[in-house]
């Protein structure tokens, strides 16, 4: 093993392995270290991410909802299966299966593109130089490298009241990996990983109640979206309970007491067993040596430019270890900026037009600036919300809760935010993003022809909506 490199990336996360396989592209002799070892015991790349974060939890997500779909929906179509049974065995065999498979092909890519994957620890050290430490070896070896990547991602935060205990009280790691439907499930946090777990577990059939410390549902939604959001959720069974701040636990047995605070009081409620996903940290902790010269600020994110680049030059931070929101989408295009300004290209991440999804039923979706934040801001506005109610697609697939909503610039036209609730949120809401990245109008869209029947005439009649021209909804408007 050569122990100099034109760039070596620590960690092997959607936005470290995008880092490597960009950066081998385009010419640069690339290392890049991964610590991680999976639940089978052997070393796998992909991060939280593919390992035990996005691809596990939609593999659960679309099980579940086809559990869900064959015990209550599929009647109305007039189709009848009898009685439902879950295997939750096989589910979570699967779930691994679609893992295994993914994180495969990146060590594929890796070999295909001659990126040399060092299984191990890396720690920046000064000078650029970077300390690494295999896996199955105690003593370190140091490393020289032109540029470094730091993409060491994040991990779950832990919270003093609650502290894990074996498989009763988990982090979302641990909920991915029930082997049985708990009665009564406890989830603390009511953010993205909350939802989705706590969607997963109730579509299978736990009792699921949700303590949330804030007031206010999914505050960096758009309000119109959090409180339909809400709406439906409480609908589906979910029990979620705002202004509940956590203050204690006790484990007896096979159960855990959560003591909270409400409004009304002191609380408590026992649970089988209890998720704890109150959000995410940046895996700082022994990524840097103290003459490393990396600035981190009050919350531990290493501080960065436009471009990703640190105090130090040459060395890099992406991903969940820098400001802005903790997505593998936002990373992947960062590690793909990163490596071709290391090349000499002129490229920037558009940081106005990243969208944000949550993948409960119905997802939600987002990109932009919520019509809260423009209010705000005290500029003219306009929106357009159509609902899927009036989609004749949604309707005939029984999929006809939520809405699409933009939010436009009165002055300019431009879109300055689209929000979405309901059926492929998640697909609609980038034509949102690509709106928004090539600068367009309401207008532009307006003019565009769209497929009958499908879901994506409700993005059209949203931005007709905006001027007061939908078509298949009836409009009062609005009083300046």
């Amino acid at each position: 093993m050569s122990d100099k490199y034109d760039v070596i990336v620590i960690g092997g996360g959607p936005g470290g392995y995008a880092a490597a396989i960009r950066c081998a592209q385009l010419g640069f002799k690339t290392a890049c270290i991964e610590k991680r070892i999976n639940k089978q015991g052997k070393p796998a790349l992909g991060g939280t991410c593919l390992n035990v974060g996005c691809i596990p939890s939609k593999a659960l997500l679309d099980s579940s909802w086809k559990y869900h779909e064959a015990q209550d929906k599929l009647a109305l179509h007039g189709i009848e299966v009898g009685k439902v049974k879950i295997d939750i065995a096989q589910m979570q065999k699967r779930k691994d299966e679609v893992v295994l498979q993914l994180t495969g092909g990146i060590a594929a890519l890796f070999q295909a593109n001659k990126v040399t994957w060092l299984q191990g620890t890396g720690k920046l050290l000064a000078n650029k130089q970077v300390e690494f430490t295999p896996n199955d070896k105690d003593a370190a070896e140091t490393l020289d490298a032109e540029h470094v990547i730091l993409a060491a991602g994040s991990v779950p935060v832990n919270i003093p009241p609650v502290p894990l205990k074996d498989d009763l009280v988990v982090d979302s790691t641990g909920a991915l990996e029930f082997d049985s439907v708990p009665k009564r499930l406890g989830v603390i946090g009511a953010g993205v990983i909350g939802l989705e777990l706590g969607s997963v577990w109730a579509r299978l059939g736990a009792e699921v109640i949700v303590l949330e410390a804030v007031d206010r549902f999914l505050p960096n939604v758009d309000s119109q979206i959090s409180k339909e959001a809400l709406k439906i959720l409480k609908k589906q069974g979910l029990d979620i309970r705002l202004g509940a701040r956590v203050t204690g636990s006790e484990v007896k047995g096979k159960k855990v007491t959560v003591s909270y605070a409400d409004g009304s009081g002191d609380q408590s409620e026992t649970f089988d067993r209890l998720i704890v996903a109150v959000g995410r940290r940046p895996v700082t902790e022994d990524l840097l040596s103290p003459d490393a010269g990396v600035s981190l600020d009050e919350r531990n994110y290493i501080y960065v430019d436009s471009q990703c680049r640190t105090d130090v030059p040459g060395v890099y931070a992406i991903g969940d270890l820098v400001r802005g929101p903790a997505l593998a989408h936002k990373a992947l295009e960062e590690a793909v900026m990163v490596a071709e300004v290391i090349h000499g290209e002129h490229t920037q991440v558009n940081y106005d037009a990243i969208a944000s999804v949550i993948y409960t039923h119905p997802e939600v979706a987002w990109v932009g600036k919520t019509e809260d934040e423009v209010k705000a801001s005290g500029e003219a506005y306009k929106t357009g919300v159509v609902p899927f109610a009036a989609n004749g697609r949604a309707l005939a697939a029984a999929e006809a809760e939520g809405m699409v909503k933009f939010v436009v610039d009165e002055k300019t036209d431009r879109v300055l935010g689209m929000h979405v609730i309901g059926p492929q949120a998640s697909e609609l809401v980038q034509q949102g993003v690509i709106a928004m990245e090539f600068g367009a109008t309401i207008e532009d869209l307006q003019l565009m022809v769209f497929s009958h029947p499908s879901l994506s005439e409700t993005v059209h009649e949203a931005a007709l909506a905006t001027d007061y021209r939908a078509i298949h909804i009836a409009q009062r408007r609005r009083k300046k």
